[in-house]
């Protein structure tokens, strides 16, 4: 009797634990963080932005505190900061002048342009043009600015102004500039142009109306170039406007789905304004192929392309000739199962003589320097790290600076490192902003003698400072002023790591906690996903809001976003290349294992409520998750999610997961076969706490997506909640973003807080009315 009496004292004890820990929605605290400029906050600079003056290393740049704004000027080679103008003393001068009050705090200054001597500059303010002397720090009045009527789009002036060229209906016009001494008479210079083959850049059904076209200039205003795609071959795809007026629109346009054998077709015209004479690049070399302008050399009379075939495992780089239209291979390169397309970079030196090629080739992405005939020289970037993008070339000085991943020991894999090394000697290679933080947002001067960088991550605020040609900080410019922010009770997110289901590889994640945090208690957790495999949605940057993120936290979770193996080509191609072949499952176990990892790591995390959400491929992800292991994830939002990737663009599916070419000896034409896993194969294991979310004319993810997957629960007799934002498209609107967000938080407070209580709200925010 004794123990049973104890026992019971242990179980009422834990009800009572159990109870007493249950986490209750803070609508209050999610509501207060949804609006900085409701809040006063967020106006503050967070980094410099410099503007070199005309072709020195002096800067100025503005930086707004809660002092309000003031403009630097900064002389690196003097180590010196000063004011660029005092405030105070401007505000004055126009105040007299205009016999109006300015504030000195909040002067709305535009469009500083020094003069050649870096003497005096010329400002805008309140419609009028002003001089300043920097030595006698006083204004002139120059000129009143003319009221902005805005500009003719359409117009697309050759680089010395003598041409403008446009599209009307599908066709090129010209007209020849009156202020050159041209006639303005409207010159046709193509007529093969029809709708689904149009030359112009967003086709109108009115054929009287000029257009932006698709054609671009040569340097040498005598040429255009229009890359041209052919879609008539494509089927159609459908959505319907229910909200157009008076009656529901249907509309209608092509698609190429994966697996189709119809498919488009890309024309390559260069067109002399002078002579009319149009040239055809024969770039033909695959029925499937994928083309890109990549450089128009200056002369006019070479441009240089790549093409790519339809696997997306066989790239080559191409010049054409303008003048006959023939074409050379320079450079090809395969590598399988495909190539990366986000951080691929073809660059052209000195007007062609020179080509830096980035590739995968020894598993790790790095520029590769060929000749312009397209003879390989030498690697310029080597070692099991992997080279980004280019941030700016001194083709004088033959240097490259670059944003190398992965190479220094203890960083982060993700943040953006600034190297340069000069491609005749790879030797060089230095790099400019060493610490364990991004650096992206890095800027060169022209001389290259000195680096701005404004290094930071989710938990660091940017840190602006000026460095030398070899990285040493030798400046260190004002901070953000973040003292309300702090005040106001923010809290920066949290970095962590675990390990993928392999055990094995690092993945890398960010957390974010409410701002009320109580570690004594158990929080639900939730997963923000984003499967890639381009790239990952985890920040690396400095941020006081990450958009839903933050605000989510607010309401009483454990939010998080973590990479995931086959998730980006930031960490070399064996990582990125995960996915291939597995476009459905191959993040579910890495998600999963890695909210394991942080709930056992973590008393603060309640790993038996698990949430997921996510945005196009995210909802995809989403949705894949709590079918997989419906055990696991307690509920999950999927926002206009991809569940059936047969009826997705052939493109992303296709290199991705792969496609089967069929040879048809008798035809001569290819068929093609996708072996892609789809959302409603995995129907029959959901167990609920699923929301589909689409909008109704999405005309990149169709709602047929959704729709195909909620039949699939359907038939298999599930209880899910679907909703659908009239008149939206793959981004939502503004409104429908709000409720859409909203209805987010009641459904994870329902499914992961057992709380209903928004069920009986007759307002989508009467949340407002909580006490």
């Amino acid at each position: 009797m004794k123990k049973y009496f104890v026992f019971l004292l242990l179980c009422l004890a834990s009800i009572y634990g159990t109870y007493a820990q249950k986490i209750k929605p803070n609508f209050k605290l999610a509501d207060k963080w949804s609006n900085l400029r409701a809040m006063n906050l967020g106006d503050n600079s967070l980094s410099c932005l410099p503007t070199f003056i005309n072709n020195t290393d002096k800067f100025w740049y503005s930086f707004t505190t809660d002092e309000g704004t003031k403009y630097y000027l900064v002389d690196p080679k003097k180590k010196k900061l000063s004011l660029l103008f005092d405030p105070q003393t401007v505000a004055m001068q126009l105040n007299e002048e205009s016999r109006e009050i300015f504030n000195d705090k909040k002067l709305n200054i535009s469009h500083i342009k020094f003069n050649k001597k870096g003497d005096s500059f010329t400002f805008e303010h309140e419609n009028n043009k002003y001089r300043y002397n920097l030595k006698t720090q006083q204004i002139n009045k120059i000129d009143t600015v003319k009221p902005w009527k805005g500009i003719e789009s359409w117009k697309q002036f050759s680089p010395d102004s003598t041409y403008i060229v446009f599209s009307k209906g599908d066709n090129l016009f010209m007209i020849k500039n009156k202020e050159k001494g041209g006639d303005g008479k409207e010159i046709q210079l193509t007529f093969d142009g029809e709708k689904n083959f149009t030359y112009a850049y967003e086709p109108v059904e009115d054929d009287t109306i000029p257009t932006t076209s698709i054609a671009k200039w040569f340097k040498n205003s005598k040429k255009i170039f229009a890359l041209r795609d052919d879609n008539r071959e494509l089927k159609d795809f459908w959505v319907i406007n229910s909200l157009e007026r008076p009656r529901p629109k249907l509309i209608t346009y092509k698609y190429d789905m994966a697996g189709d054998s119809e498919s488009f077709y890309t024309h390559l015209d260069v067109i002399d304004v002078e002579t009319r004479k149009i040239t055809h690049i024969k770039l033909e070399k695959w029925h499937d192929q994928y083309v890109e302008v990549l450089y128009p050399s200056e002369d006019g009379k070479r441009i240089y392309f790549k093409r790519t075939n339809r696997k997306f495992d066989t790239v080559e780089i191409c010049v054409g000739d303008t003048e006959t239209g023939k074409v050379k291979t320079l450079i090809q390169e395969i590598d399988k199962p495909y190539i990366d397309f986000k951080m691929a970079n073809v660059t052209f030196l000195n007007d062609g003589k020179d080509i830096l090629f980035r590739s995968e080739r020894t598993g790790w992405g790095h520029f590769y320097l060929y000749d312009g005939e397209g003879n390989f020289k030498h690697a310029v970037t080597s070692g099991p790290w992997v080279a980004g993008p280019i941030n700016k070339i001194d083709t004088l000085k033959r240097t490259v600076y670059f944003f190398g991943l992965g190479r220094e020991k203890n960083v982060d894999p993700y943040y953006y490192m600034l190297y340069k090394v000069n491609i005749d000697h790879p030797e060089s290679l230095e790099l400019l902003t060493p610490g364990n933080a991004h650096h992206a947002s890095s800027f060169v001067s022209k001389s290259g003698n000195y680096i701005i960088d404004n290094y930071q991550r989710v938990d660091l605020a940017p840190c602006p400072v000026v460095r030398n040609k070899h990285g040493k900080i030798i400046m260190e410019l004002p901070k953000p002023d973040l003292k309300r922010v702090y005040a106001a009770g923010w809290k920066a997110p949290e970095r962590f790591s675990v390990k993928s289901a392999d055990g094995v590889t690092d993945l890398y994640g960010v957390m974010w906690k409410p701002f009320d945090f109580d570690s004594t208690k158990c929080y639900p957790i939730i997963s923000y996903v984003y499967p890639g495999p381009q790239f990952e949605f985890v920040p690396t940057q400095f941020s006081l809001i990450h958009d839903r993120n933050t605000r989510l936290a607010q309401l009483g979770f454990i939010v998080i976003s973590v990479g995931h193996r086959g998730g980006t080509p930031m960490r070399g191609k064996a990582y990125h290349t995960y996915s291939s072949g597995r476009l459905r499952d191959y993040p579910l176990a890495d998600d999963k294992y890695a909210i394991e990892q942080l709930a056992q790591r973590y008393s603060f995390i309640n790993g038996k409520k698990v949430g997921i959400y996510g945005h196009s491929g995210g909802g995809f992800m989403a949705t894949a998750a709590i079918c997989t292991y419906p055990d696991f994830y307690s509920a999950a939002v999927s926002a206009a999610g991809n569940h059936d990737n047969t009826i997705y663009n052939k493109w992303f599916v296709e290199v991705h997961n792969g496609v089967t070419e069929i040879p048809d000896t008798i035809s001569g034409k290819s068929s093609w076969e996708v072996n892609v896993g789809t959302n409603m194969q995995l129907a029959k294991n959901y167990k609920g706490g699923l929301l589909l979310v689409t909008g109704d004319i999405d005309n990149n993810v169709n709602p047929a997506h959704t729709f195909r997957m909620a039949n699939a629960l359907i038939k298999e007799g599930k209880n899910f909640d679907m909703m659908v934002l009239p008149g939206s498209k793959h981004g939502f609107t503004t409104a429908d973003d709000v409720f859409y967000e909203h209805k987010l938080w009641f459904h994870f407070i329902r499914h992961l807080m057992d709380d209903n209580s928004a069920d009986w709200f007759s307002g989508i925010k009467d949340y407002r009315n909580q006490k």
